[in-house]
């Protein structure tokens, strides 16, 4: 296989019904929906399975919901294919997907994980209540026209996705400044993101220190293979770099396009992309149309790799 590109889903990628066929179909998924349940004290897996939708949503209950999820297509996907890390590779995950990308290389365990997203959404939850704000995808703008347009508006860069899709945070009477200036601008479109608050921004200052709080007292590891920070888009080795990126990464701007573009420097070209949906495929294609990702979110996804395998086009 080679070097690798591990990614991993995050908020608002969730659904009614992700992972259910994990779960049925693989002793591996439902171990870690299982685990998941006990830890959170709740039933996260019957959550991701039957909703409500409204419930599922809700940033406390969607973090711990994806994160699970996520683990338990990996574990699945590994068991079953019997896939190895190599050297070389790299983990990388979308704001939330960086806890998983972390239990991957080894650096957290799960069961620290999926409690620790739960804490860092009731801490946003509580930002968010306070400090009321939203967020706003704008499509076909250049970084440096967006950042004019937050500086006249009093907003702020909160996601630089791929070429032309940057997301900003702000209050509300901001962010709809923002996107009437977005389309004058020359904007293709701009869309208001369903989040609860304005997430990645200075308004989330106060879920950072509760985090650090909550973070100082988690033993983290060194990882077994590079993971990219949102905040640097560069490897994070040490587990007190990690805790620090992690600390300053709720209301920092999460750097994605240019993560994928260190992974991609170092020879990557073959990816998987673990957890509900495909939108870091579909972010992928905006910023390098050679590279492959592959999907591993169903039974059928990992079926369809042995299958694959069994015919010789390798894995």
């Amino acid at each position: 296989m080679g070097k690798t590109g591990y990614l991993f889903a995050g908020q608002g990628s969730q659904y009614v019904g992700m992972g259910k066929d994990l779960y049925d179909n693989f002793p591996e998924s439902k171990k870690v929906f299982d685990q998941a349940d006990k830890i959170l004290g709740f039933s996260v897996s019957e959550l991701c399975f039957e909703g409500p939708e409204e419930e599922l949503k809700q940033t406390r209950n969607c973090q711990p919901a994806i994160v699970t999820m996520s683990v338990a297509a990996w574990e699945s996907f590994k068991a079953v294919t019997g896939h190895k890390i190599e050297s070389g590779s790299f983990a990388a995950g979308l704001s939330l997907g960086e806890y998983t990308a972390l239990v991957v290389a080894g650096a957290l365990r799960f069961e620290d994980a999926v409690a620790l997203v739960k804490l860092r959404g009731e801490f946003m939850e509580e930002d968010a209540v306070k400090n009321p704000g939203k967020m706003l995808s704008i499509i076909g703008l250049d970084l440096e026209s967006v950042k004019k347009i937050c500086l006249e508006t009093d907003t702020y860069v909160a996601n630089i996705n791929c070429p032309g899709q940057i997301v900003i945070s702000g209050g509300f009477s901001e962010i709809q400044n923002a996107a009437g200036a977005a389309q004058v601008a020359g904007a293709k479109r701009t869309i208001m993101l369903e989040v609860s608050g304005a997430f990645h921004s200075s308004f989330m200052k106060g879920a950072s220190r509760k985090l650090a709080e909550v973070l100082s007292k988690i033993t983290f590891y060194e990882p077994t293979i590079p993971c990219i920070s949102n905040v640097t888009a560069l490897p994070m080795t040490s587990p007190a770099e990690i805790k620090d990126n992690l600390i300053k990464q709720v209301s920092s701007s999460v750097l994605w396009e240019d993560s994928m573009r260190f992974i991609l420097s170092q020879g990557v070209s073959t990816f998987y992309e673990f957890g509900p949906g495909r939108v870091l495929k579909g972010l992928m294609r905006r910023i390098d149309e050679t590279a492959v990702v592959t999907n591993i979110e169903k039974k059928d996804d990992i079926s369809n790799l042995m299958d694959n395998r069994n015919v010789g086009c390798g894995c």
